[in-house]
This record gives C-alpha cells, structure tokens and sequence, in this order.
C-alpha cells in the first residue's frame, strides 16, 4: 500500500531534522567545550619543582607535566614533540615557550599561563615573562585557521570520489585503480595548491603530497571497499564515520588534549585525525610525532584494499549464481 503524498513529506521532514540535530552535535560540541585536558607541559630549571607544584594545583587534570633538567632538554621536548610548551623556571624570571605549529590554539592558551607566572609589577618591576615560540606556524598562516580549513574539503572530496566510483565503475577491480590514481592526482594537486598558491604549509612537496595522497587512499579506499563489500549502504557507513565523527574529533584547528575525553583520543585512530596530525609533524617537525599517525592511515589504507578484495570476491560468486539459474523453457 502506497503511501500519500502528505505522509511522505512529513516522514522527509522529520527524517531531516533529525539529520540536522546529528550534524550539528558532532560539529558544534567540540568547538563549544575545549578546554586542556592532561596538555603534555614540560617545567625546567632550578625552580622547576616549585612551579610544576604550582600550576598542578591552579589547574587541576589541566596538564600532564613531566620535569626537564635545563631549558635545552625542555626545547627538544617541544621539536620532538612530546609537549606542547614549556615553562623555564629559574630564581632570576620565568619564561614560556610555545611551538605554535603543533597547535595555535594551545600556544594561545600558554600565552595567558604566562601572565599566571609574571612578577607582581612595583615601582621596581613592571616586565612581564618573555614568551618565545619555538617552533612557529607558518607566517602566512598565524592562526591555522587555513590549515584547518583544509581538513574538511579533503575528507569529502575524498567520500565523493568513492561514491563516484561506485556508481560509475561496475568492476570492482577497476575501482581501485581509480583509487589509487585519485589519490596520487589528488595528493599531489593539494600539495599544490597549500604549498604554491596559498602558503599553508612549508617542509617537503614531496613529503606533504605523500601525506595528502595517503589520506586520500585511506579515506577513498576504505568508503569504496564498504560499498563493494556491503552494498551501497557502505557509502553512507563511511560518510557517517569519517565526516560526521572523524572531522570534528580531528583537531585540526586545536589540538587532542583540548577536546572532551576520550573523544580526541578516539579522532586520532581516524583518518582525518591522524592525516592532520602528520601533516603538522612533516610540514614543521621533521617527521617528529610521525609514527602513529602514518600508522593509523597505513591501516585504513589496507582495510579499504581487504574490503576492496571481499567486494570482488561477492561480485564473483554473484556473477556465478547468476549464470548457474537456468533459463526458463520455452512452451
């Protein structure tokens, strides 16, 4: 029995109300409650104990804070990235350091803890601490606000193309010859147009292209072997997990540590989180920080190439049922 028209219209609706109400937490409730939460910090120098005391007890769960000898050791911390600022510690001042390009936001935030430390100001002294930033953003890109804004074009190009193939290419074998050449065109063009044209990102063409193409073929790859392996219903499977979960627990424009537990932790063991975080090791790091990301995106990438083959397979037995139904008799 077929449905009114007006039964219809009020079923699309509500259906995409609802659609909105979910696009909106996942997108929106990180934003609005970010905040450090054990924010990898490192104290240095003579007073360090004293000060590590100190700022435990001003923001409690705020911060993971590990101790260093001296300010070289905190600075390694930084380029390393095992922290995401310090604070040098000694009887004449205190100063912060800050690695921007880790995180603008959370250099931002350190900025302010700096006033936290700063002298009481007298007739005799009015200086505040020095903050210096380390390892900076890139100039043209303060903020990373380009940086961020990179994240969702590249995930849903990336949705699209699989959809694209999907529909486009019946042998699923050829499919994933269209992944892997989008996402070595896409991975390079990208590159391009962050590095030549708009100046987001510094660090090797080569090594940026490679990170952009990796998350392609992870992203591509693995919504393109959900609809082989399930049926079309994979496409909107990988739309749900990676751009309505794994955009906005990116922490493209932030930073893990300051979205609500566990929820940046989780974003990073998804593609957009770990392709952010990469790409943020190899643009300004040297490759520091890179191992679990590159990993994260190696296992997508394969997952996307077992389904692929799963999807083959049922394309097969399929083909093969069908031509094992006999034809009809003809009377």
């Amino acid at each position: 029995m077929k449905s009114s028209p007006a039964v219809r219209a009020l079923g699309v609706a509500i259906g995409a109300a609802l659609l909105q109400i979910v696009m909106i937490i996942p997108f929106a409730w990180p934003s609005a409650h970010l905040a450090p939460r054990r924010l990898p910090v490192v104290v240095a120098g003579p007073a360090a104990g004293a000060v590590a005391e100190r700022l435990a007890d001003a923001r409690p769960g705020a911060f993971a804070i590990t101790t260093r000898p001296d300010e070289a050791s905190a600075r390694r911390a930084l380029t390393d990235r095992d922290a995401y600022g310090a604070i040098i510690a000694t009887p004449s001042g205190t100063r912060v350091l800050t690695a921007s390009a880790a995180s603008p936001a959370v250099a931002q935030q350190l900025d302010a803890l700096a006033q936290q430390f700063a002298p009481k100001r007298d007739a005799a002294a009015n200086a505040m601490p020095a903050v210096q930033d380390v390892v900076a953003a890139d100039p043209d890109d303060p903020r990373g606000t380009g940086f961020g804004g990179m994240a969702l074009p590249l995930i849903m190009s990336s949705i699209a193309a699989a959809a694209f193939l999907t529909f486009a290419v019946r042998r699923v074998a050829w499919r994933a010859a269209g992944v892997l050449l989008f996402a070595l065109l896409g991975g390079l063009g990208s590159a391009a147009i962050a590095q030549g044209w708009m100046s987001l990102l510094p660090g090797p063409y080569l090594a940026i292209a490679g990170v952009m193409a990796f998350t392609i073929a992870a992203v591509t790859g693995t919504v393109a072997g959900l609809a082989a392996a399930v049926g079309r219903a994979g496409l909107g499977l990988g739309a749900i997990a990676f751009l309505l979960v794994g955009n906005p627990l990116s922490a493209a424009t932030s930073a893990p540590e300051l979205l609500p537990r566990p929820w940046g932790e989780i974003g990073q063991y998804l593609p957009p989180g770990a392709s952010a975080t990469l790409l943020r090791s190899v643009a300004f790091f040297d490759g520091a920080g890179a191992v679990r990301p590159l990993a994260v995106l190696a296992g997508w990438t394969v997952l996307g190439a077992v389904l692929i083959v799963l999807g083959a397979r049922r394309a097969r037995a399929g083909q093969a049922s069908a031509a094992r139904v006999p034809e009809p008799a003809l009377t």
